[in-house]
């Protein structure tokens, strides 16, 4: 009785003090199902979808190679897929399907939250405001766009600062931690109350810190620049439709009506049109005959370049694999969307469970050596 008596005014506490530290506690940790219990807006499918064809020549992937500290071990690829947890499974080449595999109840149409691949698509969003002038420049201050943030010295933090990760902004990264940074910005109510309050920690340009404050302030930049419009419907009119999603998508919220969104993670989709990013990036920003994103943007994002602090493998909340001159959007949980343009070659694994660190990585690379 008295243990239950001790969880019942630790429950109160939690309600009266901090709603982000009850939902933390009662979620206990972020799932690829979390679309569920966040408000969100949708992105509507395309009219005409672009589908990938079926290769003739599937793939045969016997067994894959990882190596962690140094030594290498060896497993068949789906023992690996299942033991992880994996739930999607999709490698394709010159366009065409090699591999597809769902498990753990998982289909074709089933959605998952791509947590910080989200930070990704989002550096395509701001390539895209910056290409049809909504945002003038990557130079430019992000007070430009934000007046409310409560240190002057915001106003050296540019745009490309929050892109690379060198913003100086003070954010904690942990994830088991209720009273943290990041359990307030992913279970919180009032984003723009939580950005407001954000503090400089170092000097801007100077450091590379990975913050999910970063892009969640980038996205609040793009949303204050696109005024009337949301980022969900601008992602629906600028990529989800323009590459024939097959499917609906859904952008996490933090809370109902005019919540925004949570743009360090959470877009919501599908394996085979997480897919149409990497076939996008693989294609230079065109998607068949059409500029979505400019070439040079691509570029800048898929680079290797440690100039202004930042480190090579991050450029434009991209991840550069220096090793096969690939790069890759990842998300806790072990989401991946890796692009290899010397093989023209995407491979998105989703998935409830990461696994080794690195390792799908290396399962990617594997794969795209063999092909």
């Amino acid at each position: 009785m008295k243990t239950k008596n001790i969880l019942l005014v630790l429950l109160i506490a939690f309600n009266f003090t901090s709603c982000k530290v009850g939902r933390f506690v009662y979620y206990n940790y972020a799932d690829i199902t979390d679309h569920k219990i966040f408000p969100s807006r949708k992105a509507t499918k395309a009219v005409s979808p672009f589908l990938f064809k079926t290769s003739t020549s599937p793939l045969i992937q016997d067994s894959i190679s990882l190596t962690s500290k140094g030594i290498a071990s060896k497993i068949t690829f789906e023992d690996y897929l299942s033991s992880n947890k994996t739930v999607a499974y999709i490698v394709i080449q010159n366009d065409s399907i090699k591999y597809e595999r769902y498990l753990n109840d998982y289909e074709e149409s089933s959605i998952v939250n791509s947590f910080s691949m989200a930070k990704s698509i989002l550096s395509i969003l701001v390539g895209c405001a910056i290409d049809d002038g909504t945002i003038t420049s990557i130079n430019e201050p992000i007070t430009n766009y934000l007046s409310n943030l409560n240190d002057e010295r915001f106003s050296k933090i540019t745009i490309e600062h929050l892109l690379n990760m060198t913003s100086g902004i003070d954010f904690n990264e942990s994830y088991v931690n209720p009273f943290g940074d990041a359990a307030t910005f992913y279970y919180g109510t009032n984003l723009t109350k939580a950005v407001n309050n954000m503090e400089i920690a170092t000097e801007p340009g100077t450091q590379f810190r990975y913050s999910s404050g970063d892009s969640q302030v980038l996205g609040m930049v793009l949303n204050a620049a696109l005024k009337d419009k949301t980022i969900t419907t601008y992602l629906e009119e600028k990529i989800w439709i323009p590459l024939g999603m097959e499917y609906d998508a859904t952008w996490s919220l933090d809370r109902k009506n005019d919540g925004v969104e949570k743009t360090f993670c959470c877009l919501n989709a599908r394996a085979r049109d997480f897919a149409k990013i990497g076939r996008l990036y693989l294609n230079k920003g065109n998607w068949n005959g059409t500029q979505i994103v400019s070439e040079k943007w691509v570029e800048n994002s898929t680079k290797i370049d440690s100039s202004a602090g930042g480190v090579e493998q991050y450029q434009y909340q991209w991840w550069i694999n220096k090793k096969d001159n690939s790069y890759e959007a990842e998300g806790i949980l072990g989401q991946h969307i890796y692009v290899n343009p010397e093989k023209n070659i995407v491979i998105v694994r989703l998935g409830e469970k990461v696994g080794k660190t690195g390792a799908w990585t290396q399962v990617a690379q594997g794969i795209a050596a063999k092909l």
